[in-house]
């Protein structure tokens, strides 16, 4: 099994209410808003139902600490730190964390009070189109490992 980051690139005017609901059930609830899942065959059933609303990808260790570090919020939507994750988990601090959530030990519902969404901006550079599949040279639809580089962009 691996990890996969789900960033929603299009807003939800004109959206049927069955992708909304899909969306929703995703945690996806605006446009540049990441989530990240596994790839069960649930999972990836809801991912081709909204993918045109989509891009999604394996995210790799590295991006995924960045990721918590910089974008990961709090109830009250304060920052997540290594003293927070050492106090209310087993872990000493986040890397160690993404550690055990990249093997599966672990779930990011395990840290309390921390917000399955992660709030992004727009890439630098903007998206190339939004209503392409990532094959055709746009950005919606599965990239596979170049999702890092647009969370790079994104964070």
């Amino acid at each position: 099994m691996k990890r996969l980051a789900v960033i929603q690139i299009r807003g939800l005017i004109d959206t049927p209410k069955e992708i909304k609901d899909t969306l929703k059930l995703l945690h996806l609830t605006r446009a540049n808003h990441c989530v990240v899942i596994d790839d069960r065959e649930s999972y990836m059933g809801m991912l081709q139902k909204v993918r045109p609303w989509v891009t999604w990808g394996e995210i790799s260790k590295e991006m995924m600490e960045k990721l918590l570090r910089k974008r990961g919020r709090l109830a009250g939507n304060r920052k997540l730190t290594d003293e927070y994750v050492k106090k209310n988990t087993k872990f000493k601090d986040i890397s160690d964390f993404v550690d055990a959530f990249m093997k599966f030990e672990v779930e990011l519902e395990d840290i309390p009070n921390l917000k399955p969404v992660f709030r992004l901006t727009p890439p630098s550079g903007g998206y190339k189109s939004i209503k392409r599949d990532f094959t055709q040279g746009g950005d919606r639809g599965y990239r596979g490992e170049k999702i890092n580089e647009l969370l790079e962009k994104m964070i």
